[in-house]
């Protein structure tokens, strides 16, 4: 019996990714091949939604016809002592054929991948250059060398097109024998930069370790032992010098009838009359798709789209320290494998991903996303005080939640869907801050602060972009700004008595960047003008509701700034165009400037009003380190809400039960102190 067709909107299986090299490697014969990644390119919109309404129609037939099914693979080519070539191919697996094919320009540099990294790596350790540095360090008895391989950043003009990575350096302490001792604890300040390409150390910067009224550069530290006055930091349970706390008791999440979700065929989860199809891919992690509430559309697709990290330590060569987390090398082999009862609590369903070897042969890749159940406290309540009667509901949600590890950083990405048809999605920022080090007795700078004696951490800047395709009771769509502006006091007609406030609404005409502006309680709707509520006589749409959080802070004109153009406003609408899923383009690796990102698809000044739009939704956390953030960080999320505002004719979140839960108990006398 033959398997069932794939989903147009599921991601590939071993088996597809395996039949995508073997068609690439055909057309390679006698070639090296080292292949980055193979997934799927999704079909066409409009190839893809009448497809879908045939499906939510439940008309689907063996002969219903379907989008192509695609994959696109992205590899280097090696040949002798030429500089690999980076190709992008795309293959309709179901032909069996390439179907497009392109070198990229060397002005571009493919995404890294973590085979690259240990390459970097090796190359670093056995470079006699670097080993005569280190040794002139003096790493203390017992110590070696831990090397953290990292992007370049933003070039110099001077160092043209070279594939360039740079490793930051600590010192390990092996004498305790633990594997996850702390070396974030001994940062050495040796940089040392490589030549991807020719494996070959160009170079091993130095940078400066004083503190405020030091210089930018040169030597400050009196001694060649640079890691005598740094100390130990654990985070461990083995290795704390107090264990952990013994007064916790277990908190245990029970489902005794199991979860209230359904998962159908690979990636169709339905859930409180919610509707969804899940994926995953090595560039964004999870991707929601074609989501809708009680039969009706919502969004067409969902995505975290880019984040950057930019550092503020304006010593060289710190101007280049800005991480692309999504861009530079993608989530691939960042995501973590969840572990039951840790990650995530309750009734779990995980769902696998697939990644490539550089041989470009598919692996599974276990528990990248989880999906469960969560309660967040009361969903809705009111006493009647007149009878005293009190009717409470819980607020339920359904969380797809995907985890990455970026060197030292956590990230922790979650999808949220209450029952009152609201979507939330948190970004959480966890992990160990980066450090470097600086000179006993120096003063605190002002570009970061002393969290140990030794380790200086950077201020910097989380820029994150939630990329909505809306599809608000279908996919001709508006935004509109909506703002809620004081009145003239004065005019006896419209506001006698001075309280009246006005709520102005401006339709988006054209492609373009705007900002929040929380003292105008701006906010932004997602309209569709050509249904009307019933009951307010309005359009119905859905809010999106972001933190009005601070922009990205470099210089204008600096690279940090020109790279990441999007980070430069809050929100940005563009009219949808098949493939630009981007907000800091396609190429963000080793960049001096965002190209094809969200910044050029708004110069294009189209038309979006009652058009097929996209949102792009900024949102940042600027983290200037204090003490309590080492030698791991307490979690610091942000939040975006998107939820209805006139789009049902009453609270949807009516008919959720107000049962009230059997397995509360009152706390025992035993739980008093005396």
């Amino acid at each position: 019996m033959a398997s069932p067709l794939p989903h147009p909107l599921s991601a590939l299986s071993i088996e597809e990714t395996n039949q995508a090299r073997e068609i690439v490697l055909s057309l390679h014969p006698n070639t090296v091949i080292d292949f980055r990644t193979i997934y799927l390119l999704e079909p066409p919109k409009a190839k893809t939604v009448p497809f879908l309404q045939i499906e939510h129609a439940g008309k689907l037939t063996p002969s219903t016809p379907r989008p192509p099914r695609l994959a696109e693979v992205c590899y280097d080519v090696i040949g002798g002592s030429k500089v690999p070539e980076y190709h992008e191919s795309v293959v309709d697996l179901r032909l069996h054929k390439r179907t497009t094919h392109k070198i990229v320009d060397t002005e571009y540099h493919a995404n890294l991948s973590i085979f690259e990294f240990e390459t970097v790596v090796t190359t670093i350790k056995n470079s006699t250059l670097f080993q005569e540095k280190l040794k002139a360090i003096k790493l203390p008895e017992g110590f070696d060398v831990v090397i953290e391989p990292w992007p370049y950043g933003g070039p110099d003009l001077t160092d043209g097109p070279a594939r360039l990575f740079q490793g930051l350096c600590f010192g390990r302490d092996t004498r305790s024998g633990n594997p996850d001792v702390n070396f974030y604890a001994y940062p050495i300040p040796l940089i040392p930069i490589v030549d991807a390409n020719k494996r070959e150390l160009v170079r091993v910067d130095e940078p400066a370790t004083g503190g405020k009224g030091d210089l930018l550069t040169g030597k400050t530290s009196k001694t060649a032992r640079i890691l005598d006055h740094c100390r130990p930091a654990e985070y461990v349970p083995e290795l704390l010098p107090g264990g952990t706390r013994k007064d916790v008791k277990p908190l245990t999440v029970v489902q005794s009838e199991g979860p209230s979700f359904a998962i159908s065929g690979d990636n169709l989860v339905q859930w409180q009359k919610w509707r969804m199809r899940l994926s995953f891919n090595p560039r964004e992690g999870a991707v929601l798709h074609d989501i809708s509430y009680d039969g009706r559309d919502v969004m067409y697709r969902l995505s975290i789209s880019d984040m950057t990290v930019p550092y503020g330590d304006p010593r060289p060569p710190y101007h280049r320290k800005q991480a692309f987390d999504f861009g530079d090398g993608g989530l691939g082999h960042a995501v973590n494998n969840l572990t039951l009862g840790c990650d995530c609590l309750g009734v779990i369903k995980y769902f696998d991903g697939v990644l490539t070897k550089a041989d470009g042969t598919a692996v599974a890749t276990k528990n990248v996303i989880c999906l469960h159940e969560q309660d967040n406290g009361i969903g809705w309540k009111h006493t009647n005080w007149r009878t005293g009667r009190a009717v409470s509901t819980r607020r339920r949600e359904l969380v797809v939640q995907f985890i990455i590890t970026l060197a030292n950083y956590e990230y922790i990405f979650a999808f949220k869907f209450d029952q009152a048809a609201g979507i939330e999605v948190e970004a959480r920022a966890t992990g160990v801050v980066s450090v470097v080090n600086i000179d006993a007795g120096a003063a605190p700078p002002n570009w970061g602060n002393i969290v140990s004696p030794g380790a200086l951490a950077q201020n910097h800047q989380h820029m994150f972009c939630l990329r909505i395709d809306p599809a608000v009771d279908g996919h001709n769509n508006t935004l509109v700004q909506e703002e809620s502006l004081p009145a003239v006091a004065s005019n006896p007609a419209t506001n006698p008595n001075g309280n009246y406030y006005e709520v102005c609404q401006t339709p988006i005409s054209t492609s373009t960047s705007l900002d929040l502006e929380p003292t105008r309680h701006r906010v932004f709707k997602i309209q569709n003008r050509s249904r009307i509520n019933p009951v307010s006589g309005r359009p119905v749409s859905y809010k999106v509701l972001a933190p009005p959080t601070q922009l990205l802070l470099a210089h204008p004109d600096s690279i940090q700034s020109q790279r990441a153009l999007f980070a430069r406003h809050h929100l940005w609408v563009t009219r949808y165009r098949d493939y630009e899923l981007y907000a800091g383009g396609r190429y963000t690796l080793q960049s001096r400037r965002e190209v094809g990102g969200v910044a050029d698809a708004a110069a294009r000044n189209e038309n979006v009003l009652d058009e097929d739009i996209v949102l792009w939704s900024v949102f940042g956390l600027t983290h200037n380190p204090r003490v309590e953030d080492w030698p791991v960080m307490p979690v610091e999320m942000l939040k975006v809400q998107i939820i209805p505002s006139d789009f049902f004719v009453s609270n949807p979140a009516l008919d959720v039960p107000s049962d009230i839960d059997g397995q509360s108990k009152l706390a025992s006398t035993c739980c008093d102190k005396a």
